[in-house]
């Protein structure tokens, strides 16, 4: 490509960038002037909404309702903040829309943006200005409407109150002259009401609308209220206090303290606030009546729990009393026989000082727990606490004595040991004389040409071990770990010579019945002969398994198999 051709070609590039850059800002600025312009149109609409007919139409409806200073008044006072909005504020809101509309055909954008905010601000704020003056002109235009729909309903729920109230008159003695005197207030009410509606006194109205509506809440509050009021402080609640006082009086007299439940005092604040409930009722002010009388009421009740709690615990107290006394009796007996034996369980095991002061901790523990015992005992006979603490008391002695309890078994079951391990030593030791005494006997019973020196070295290892055993049980302290060991190693040494010669005469008896076995094969075969006199000098030499296999060797040579039925015969 020529030098040429290159620069055309950068320069085309170079102006369809350029046109492709005018293009883009032709249809950015199109798009914003379109924004602008729809700005503008908006502002128009929003001001000719301002003045809208609804403010004249009630200004008129005004107009025809005033008959008093009072009214004329509102009514110049709202035709001249009309006529200000009108004819002050709008055209100055014309003039910025104009000067915004010529600002726009100038293309001075950005001014135009700076007060196009700022006529929005000006227009929300006046168009708030006509808001609240037609909503404070139609206060009174729909004065009546509103009123009318009210009072309706005030007199449905008034002769729904006065209809309960006339069908349980009974039941409202004790508020029958200040409930028939609200009564008759709201009747004149509703007369004062229907004056001032015919002299069009609208501001005066919702005063009364709103006097009315208060009386028929209260008058509501107090035809609900009255009877589970007086049900409840005339007879419910004196009941429980009656039923109350009986039962305490009961349980003191059985021997209950009953004194944390404050019982007369907290009577007497119920009587208190009883006499002040109706006295308020007097007056109609049931505020927090009925949920006092409520709380009152769930307070006696929750009385019965707290009695059958105390009789709950009154059987607990009791129950551990004796359970304690008995097992603080034995452990006392347990650990002083324990007690006693320590000086020969001193001298007779070698203990650690851990096993042996734990007998002295525990019987300290045991006699704590004693004191404490009797010292709770001897409240309870006085009758200065209430049986729910003294089983609370008594629920953590006997927590103590548990743990107490579980130390002195596990001092036992070691201290215990010892003098079972001694005597189970004895007792072993007793058997392993027994199964050497068998061995020496089999040994003798059977007369073997040659006792293997094995034999010999094994029972003197043996007999030592046993020894061994025999000092260690006369030995005081004894050791008893080293004591096991002393067992365990005459057990396996007595073991070892009693397998072991029972081996070997087993083996004898086996060659010496083969070499009888083979004799008969004697004169019909050399070969057995030969073999059967080798086997014969190993016999009388002592070494009776190369003997039998010789023995069996030999027969097997005139009788197949003999070798299998011979060895299984040993086995």
């Amino acid at each position: 490509m020529g030098r040429a051709n290159f620069l055309l070609i950068a320069a085309l590039y170079y102006i369809v960038t350029i046109i492709i850059i005018i293009v883009v800002l032709t249809l950015i600025n199109r798009q914003e002037k379109k924004k602008l312009k729809r700005q503008i149109s908006e502002l128009e609409k929003e001001k000719n909404m301002i003045i809208s007919a609804s403010i004249l139409s009630e200004l008129n409806k005004v107009e025809a309702l005033v008959n008093n200073d009072e009214m004329k008044a509102k009514y110049a006072d709202w035709q001249k903040r009309f006529t200000s909005i009108r004819d002050d504020d709008m055209p100055k809101i014309t003039d910025t829309i104009n000067e915004i509309d010529e600002l726009f055909e100038n293309g001075d954008y950005k001014e135009l943006k700076n007060l196009i905010i700022k006529t929005d601000f000006e227009l929300n704020s006046l168009k708030t200005k006509a808001d609240f003056l037609l909503d404070e002109i139609k206060e009174i235009t729909l004065s009546e409407e509103k009123n009318r729909e009210i009072i309706t309903k005030l007199k449905a729920e008034y002769r729904a109150i006065k209809s309960e109230y006339e069908e349980h008159d009974t039941d409202y003695a004790i508020v029958k002259v200040p409930i028939e005197l609200q009564f008759e207030n709201v009747d004149k009410l509703f007369g004062v009401f229907e004056t001032m509606m015919e002299q069009n006194q609208y501001t005066e109205v919702g005063k009364i609308v709103k006097a009315i509506d208060d009386i028929i809440k209260n008058l509501k509050v107090v035809i609900d209220e009255t009877r589970p009021i007086v049900s409840l402080g005339k007879t419910l609640i004196p009941q429980k206090i009656t039923d109350i006082k009986n039962i305490s009086n009961k349980m003191i007299k059985e021997g209950y303290n009953l004194d944390y439940l404050n019982i007369d005092f907290n009577i007497e604040e119920a009587n208190k606030k009883i006499q002040d409930v109706f006295q308020r009722l007097n007056v109609l002010n049931l505020e927090d009546s009925l949920f006092e009388l409520k709380t009152m009421h769930d307070y006696f009740d929750s009385l019965y729990n707290d009695f059958d709690k105390e009789k709950i615990s009154k059987r607990i107290y009791e129950d551990f009393s004796r359970s304690i006394l008995l097992k603080v009796s034995k452990l006392e007996k347990i650990n002083n026989e324990l007690y006693k034996k320590m000086g020969d369980i001193r001298y007779s095991y070698d203990v650690n000082d851990d096993e042996l002061t734990v007998v002295e901790e525990i019987k300290k523990e045991i006699l704590e727990i004693r004191e404490s015992y009797d010292k709770i005992v001897d409240v309870g006979r006085s009758h200065v606490l209430a049986y729910s603490k003294l089983a609370r008391e008594m629920e953590l002695i006997n927590s103590r004595l548990i743990k107490s309890e579980e130390k002195l078994n596990v001092a036992l079951r070691n201290l215990g040991s010892l003098k079972e391990d001694e005597q189970r030593a004895r007792e072993q030791l007793e058997e392993i004389k027994n199964i050497l005494f068998k061995t020496k006997e089999k040994v003798r019973s059977y007369k073997l040409p040659i006792v293997p020196k094995k034999y010999y070295v094994e029972l003197g290892e043996a007999m030592e071990a046993i020894n061994d055993m025999v000092k260690e049980l006369e030995s005081r302290p004894i050791s008893i770990k080293a004591l096991n060991i002393r067992v365990d190693t005459a057990r396996d040494l007595v073991l070892k010579v009693y397998n072991n010669i029972n081996e070997t005469i087993k083996t004898a008896k086996m060659a010496e019945m083969a070499i009888v076995y083979g004799n008969r094969y004697r004169v019909v075969n050399r070969e057995v002969d030969l073999g059967l006199i080798k086997a014969e000098n190993l016999f009388y030499k002592g070494n009776f398994k190369n003997s039998l296999e010789n023995a069996i060797n030999a027969i097997n040579i005139v009788e197949p198999g003999i070798h299998k039925r011979l060895l299984d015969e040993y086995k």
